[in-house]
């Protein structure tokens, strides 16, 4: 490991090169448990809104309280952490993760079940945005984004086999089932985590103060790429809120085909991680605009195919490989904004727009429900949302290029 932290995994003959360091699949473990807790409760939502006896939309209020948890969390927690060694860091999140579901399991009643939520939420902004630092810093340049999408495969893996079955436990054992089953993954990642993320990592970095980090949220790229991360990808929350309900009374599945539809989902988001990792190594710029424009293109699609159930899985599938190949290009583009300075708190603060446009996602399919309007018109309003993310991403990057033909020119 002492090799990757050297630079040695930069020698181009290096049979390593082609592959991920073991920390950074540590790291993939610890966003498995994570990105299960967060996306678990989307395919129990049926289930915990009876027990709870409240209304759907109020059931999906665990999902924007679990999200405004992260946004607030992880810039505080990152700001409190961020003189700590990394893997410790690391080790009390996953803690605090593992703890926060155990209270979700015992939850009494719906207040309880929220409050818990939030606990656990606090871990999430903060492990990712340390994670992305560390996992960057282990590989060769022009692997950056590769890295960021290694670790967040354990979102995509976790989405593919953790939400589905959870959606079995829910049905099988009851929705608390599914929490304790969290609460396992949560104690076997803390032992990865804590087996192969090296003690030193972080270690030799350059101590920064608290003004030179806060110093990136006066940065308009910074401002303007978390912009476009919590509108571009609030489009995908507000279908996937509610993606129960959609198949079940619009389309016409059973509950029972809940589950395998949503390893269709996952299997999508596992292919869009990995190519948005590739697409960015090659082109940053290209990939913003491409993977944005083509989850509004999806999500368009998946409006006029809703109601026919072939059709349907299709535009599933194709939503969740266009929903995450965003996903690493919305994170680099931050972090390069950010510069070494800020980097972590920037990281963080982006995964905390991520979880912004959850719960902007989430509210916005819940209004679009309460007013009366059909299921039907989630994507629709999902599309619209993506679309501001897209013009944002189309500004940012108007300003590059004005910017560098100011630096080119002549000074008169």
């Amino acid at each position: 490991m002492l090799l990757l932290q050297r630079g040695y995994l930069r020698g181009s003959c290096h049979p390593l090169e082609s592959r991920m360091p073991p920390a950074v699949l540590a790291l993939t473990a610890g966003a498995f448990g994570i990105g299960t807790t967060e996306f678990i409760i989307m395919g129990l939502l049926l289930q915990v809104a009876a027990d709870m006896h409240v209304s759907v939309p109020i059931a999906g209020l665990l999902i924007s309280g679990y999200a405004l948890g992260v946004f607030v969390g992880a810039p505080v927690l990152t700001l409190a952490t961020r003189r700590m060694p990394r893997k410790t860091v690391l080790l009390a999140l996953m803690a605090i993760f593992t703890l926060g579901n155990a209270a979700c399991a015992l939850a009494p009643n719906y207040e309880l079940l929220m409050a818990a939520r939030v606990l656990t939420s606090l871990a999430h902004g903060t492990f990712f945005g340390v994670g992305s630092v560390v996992a960057t810093g282990l590989v060769a340049e022009d692997k950056r984004a590769s890295a960021i999408a290694t670790m967040f495969i354990g979102l995509t893996v976790a989405t593919l086999l953790g939400v589905p079955f959870g959606a079995w436990f829910g049905l099988m054992l009851g929705w608390r089932a599914a929490f304790w089953a969290v609460t396992v993954i949560g104690v076997i990642a803390f032992a990865v985590v804590a087996a192969f993320v090296p003690g030193h990592v972080g270690n030799g970095d350059k101590p920064i103060s608290l003004a030179e980090e806060l110093a990136v949220l006066g940065r308009p790229q910074v401002l303007l790429g978390l912009a476009m991360t919590v509108f571009g990808f609030a489009g995908l929350f507000v279908v996937f809120t509610y993606i129960q309900p959609i198949l079940t009374r619009f389309t016409g599945f059973s509950e029972e085909a809940v589950s395998p539809i949503l390893l269709v989902f996952g299997a999508g988001l596992a292919i869009g991680n990995v190519a948005g990792g590739k697409l960015a190594d090659r082109g940053l710029a290209r990939a913003l605009i491409g993977t944005l424009a083509a989850l509004a293109i999806v999500l368009l699609g998946l409006a006029a195919v809703l109601s026919v159930k072939i059709p349907a899985i299709v535009l599933i599938l194709l939503l969740g490989i266009a929903a995450f190949a965003t996903v690493a290009p919305l994170q680099l583009r931050v972090l390069e904004a950010a510069g070494p300075s800020g980097r972590t708190l920037a990281s963080s603060l982006n995964i905390a727009a991520f979880n912004l446009g959850n719960a902007l996602g989430a509210w916005a399919g819940g209004v679009t429900i309460d007013r009366g309007l059909d299921l039907s018109a989630l994507p629709l309003v999902a599309a619209g949302i993506t679309a501001i993310g897209l013009v944002l991403a189309l500004w940012s990057l108007q300003l590059d290029r004005t910017a560098t033909a100011v630096a080119a020119c002549p000074a008169e």
